[in-house]
């Protein structure tokens, strides 16, 4: 495929848009600061109130409904925050508010008192939505469409995620468990807070994207906000609510990370190594680490299969991340009959089951991230990747009904039924694939190169 799409002058860095890095280190902060919260929530919710890091003392059937709920609802207000977005804001302004609500409820989240804790959730909650469906919109506004990069585009992007999520599990979880629950909580404050000064000093490579389309002065961006969806953009809408199918499946599994499986980290594994004891909030940087080490590698797998004319849809890349993911699962039944027959299991267990759910998060989220912005009309950008968020919102609230229903039927029922119903679920998605793919009207055939103005690209960034 040699078609290539040339953009307006824009400033670039190997080989992409200043914007992304700029947008890049905005999330990463912001993931810094939610993932360092999460990795240490559940564990603050069911620590005794009489240790001397003392918690809340709920049960583990408690905490994780209460994580269920709340990491639900952070997702779920994706759709309001996409919609004002849309209909009143723009993208950049509403990521700016998002970034100070933020910044608010992780601060509160440091007071030791119950009408703090549930004040900053839901300041944290607000915040998410507002800034997660925008900030992701702004990245695909970046690259014109046919843009062979806006995939690998979203992939960096991700990385930046998985950096802030990497940092914040080892060092919010080690002052959390270490320290105090309190003093971690405020330090993911601190993260979020250098998120959003660095976005604020970046706005200058941001001019043209995130705008409010109702000022547009662009004619026909600005008519779009009343003209009704044609028959071809109406098809694209069917096949992303379709295709939440799978991220739904995917989140409600993938998200036992920070609930069972990170009580399973705590309480059934020998995490003793060379005579030191791993914290058990570590294990949930094994993620974001893979992602560090294969983003880039998975993202030019794939482009070099498209260029090659070879099977590389968004929608042939997600059914295959939910299968690989389902199959990390099958790791976690290993460890499980290792407990039940041993009284303890193996951190390699743990350590192969991060790395298959990389790999099938690296092939189904930023792609269908950017899947999105490709399919998505124009008029409702945001508030379409604020109901993909939505979805991801009620996975991680089917990855809390699971892990309470450990408590009944055992951790090996539950890791074994997850696996093989993502395997089989995968299956029959891939065999209506092509008849999806139809409604899509061609929308991922005319990818190609891209005509660079400036910049250069890094070794890894080379397609051909």
């Amino acid at each position: 495929m040699s078609s290539a799409v040339k953009l307006p002058h824009q400033k670039e860095l190997f080989g992409h848009p200043v914007g992304l890095y700029v947008l890049f280190f905005t999330e990463m902060w912001e993931r810094f600061s939610y993932y360092g919260m999460r990795a240490i929530l559940v564990l603050y919710l069911v620590a005794a109130t009489t240790d001397g890091n003392a918690g809340l003392g709920w049960t583990n059937a408690e905490a994780l409904a209460l994580y269920g709920w709340y990491t639900m609802f952070v997702y779920v207000a994706s759709i309001p925050g996409g919609w004002i977005a849309d209909k009143f804001l723009g993208q950049k302004k509403s990521v700016l508010y998002g970034g100070i609500l933020l910044v608010a409820g992780h601060s509160i989240l440091a007071i030791e008192e119950y009408w703090a804790f549930y004040t900053g959730l839901g300041l944290i909650i607000a915040g998410v939505g507002l800034l997660k469906p925008n900030i992701s919109t702004m990245v695909g506004g970046l690259y014109k469409q046919g843009d062979i990069r806006r995939d690998k585009g979203f992939t960096i992007f991700y990385i930046g995620i998985n950096i802030g999520a990497f940092l914040s599990s080892l060092i919010v979880g080690y002052v959390g468990e270490v320290y105090g629950w309190h003093y971690g909580f405020g330090l993911a404050g601190i993260g979020m807070a250098a998120g959003l000064i660095q976005y604020l000093a970046g706005l200058k490579y941001l001019k043209t994207v995130g705008n409010f389309l109702g000022t547009s002065e662009d004619e026909e961006e600005k008519a779009s906000m009343n003209r009704p969806l044609t028959k071809i953009e109406k098809d694209r809408v069917i096949v992303l609510f379709l295709s939440f199918l799978l991220v739904i499946v995917f989140w409600g599994a993938f998200e036992q990370a920070g609930g069972l499986m990170n009580i399973y980290a705590k309480e059934n594994t020998d995490r003793i190594l060379f005579g030191w004891e791993v914290p058990a909030s570590w294990f949930q940087s094994l993620n974001a680490m893979f992602i560090i080490f294969l983003g880039t590698a998975v993202a030019g797998y794939w482009a070099k299969r498209k260029l090659q004319g070879k099977l590389s849809t968004s929608l042939f890349k997600m059914i295959l991340g939910l299968i690989i993911m389902g199959t990390g699962f099958f790791f976690m039944s290993a460890a499980s009959a290792e407990f039940e027959s041993t009284g303890s299991s193996a951190m390699y267990w743990l350590v192969l089951a991060y790395l298959f759910h990389t790999v099938g998060e690296l092939c189904i989220s930023p792609v269908a991230l950017s899947y999105i912005t490709k399919l998505a009309p124009l008029k409702y950008g945001s508030l379409m990747m604020g109901v993909y968020f939505a979805m991801t919102g009620f996975g991680n609230k089917v990855a809390g009904l699971l892990g309470e229903s450990a408590s009944n039927f055992g951790e090996f029922a539950v890791f074994t039924g997850i696996a093989i119903f993502c395997v089989v679920f995968g299956g029959l998605i891939l065999l209506i694939r092509s008849k999806l793919e139809y409604l899509t009207h061609g929308v991922e055939d005319k990818e190609g190169e891209v005509e660079l103005t400036e910049g250069f690209n890094l070794a890894n960034e080379e397609i051909n």
